[in-house]
């Protein structure tokens, strides 16, 4: 039997602190399942979850144990694809959210196998190293704004509106038609938020009670929930931080959920100039320790990408 080729990958050797976090050689896929592609890594992107994950917050909800790789979002060049694969082929650049918690196949790595059901193709107008970026945040923005249901023409409220997923939820709001009111924790990122579109920006506590129609919850601030009219609607995707239901507020939480399709539909929206990715900084393998200590200490404004 012929071996795994060895592949660089971040390999999380004990739940803690980024220090965990090493560059090593492990087993590339042995090859794509039948209905998988196999991706060449062109980047990964760094996100709250895989901080999370590394703390061991979700050991609790998780089969999976050090040592492993983390990472959720991938973009990088089909290299195999699977028997009843039809919708790659090599050489095709594609994006694609793993749910590592769940799957297992974490995206630090140099290469990764997915479900092609999972994967989409990556935006043409943009640097694939760019396109990790988007998957995660950008499918957690859509869910939830869907999970409001909100008419054409309403008042929406996104707290962290310059972060990841509250960047991408400004803007696909606005495509709504939504008015959207972006709060954010500083006066310098007030006109990063107009960039992306806002028609008005305050800070934390800049907001009147009871004067907007819906609520995205991005920041892990519950108390949020006072902007929104009675009979209004709230989303967070903060599950450890939920607004508790009030005056006759309609509260969910919003769990990003894989979604190839769904994903190609924003792809497809950068392709056309309606929603704009924001990259922070490019750091290599080596340096995803360094990549997670930037996230933890906040003020980040886009994304950290891990290149192999």
């Amino acid at each position: 039997m012929k071996a795994n080729k060895p592949m660089r990958a971040v390999v999380l050797t004990s739940f803690g602190g980024p220090e965990g976090l090493s560059v090593s050689e492990i087993a590339e896929p042995a090859g794509p399942g039948a209905d998988d592609v196999l991706i060449s890594t062109a980047a990964a992107a760094v996100n709250p979850v895989d901080l999370q994950t590394r703390a061991g917050l979700h050991a609790a909800h998780s089969a999976f144990r050090p040592p492993m790789v983390l990472g959720w979002d991938v973009a990088g060049t089909v290299t195999a694809v699977g028997d009843r694969v039809t919708r790659f082929r090599p050489g095709d650049r594609v994006v694609a959210m793993s749910a590592q918690m769940a799957t297992g196949r974490g995206t630090y790595a140099g290469t990764v196998a997915l479900p092609a059901d999972i994967v989409a193709p990556a935006p043409e107008s943009v640097e694939l190293t760019d396109a990790a970026g988007l998957p995660l945040a950008g499918l957690a923005a859509a869910q939830a704004l869907d999970a409001l249901a909100l008419p054409a023409g309403a008042t929406l409220l996104v707290t962290g509106a310059v972060g990841a997923a509250g960047g991408f939820a400004v803007q696909l709001a606005k495509l709504r038609g939504w008015t959207v009111v972006a709060q954010v924790r500083s006066t310098r990122d007030a006109d990063e938020a107009r960039t992306l579109g806002a028609d008005q920006v305050v800070d934390e506590a800049g907001v009147p009670p009871a004067t907007v129609d819906g609520l995205l919850e991005t920041a892990g601030l519950p108390g949020a929930i006072g902007a929104v009219r009675d009979g209004g609607r709230a989303v967070s995707i903060v599950p450890t931080r939920v607004p508790a239901a009030e005056r006759g507020i309609g509260v969910a939480v919003s769990y990003v959920e894989q979604d190839g399709p769904r994903l190609a539909e924003l792809v497809a929206r950068v392709d056309s100039r309606e929603l704009r990715l924001r990259t922070a900084k490019r750091l290599g393998f080596e340096d995803a320790g360094e990549a997670h200590r930037l996230l933890a200490a906040g003020g980040v404004r886009g994304k950290l990408l891990l290149l192999p």
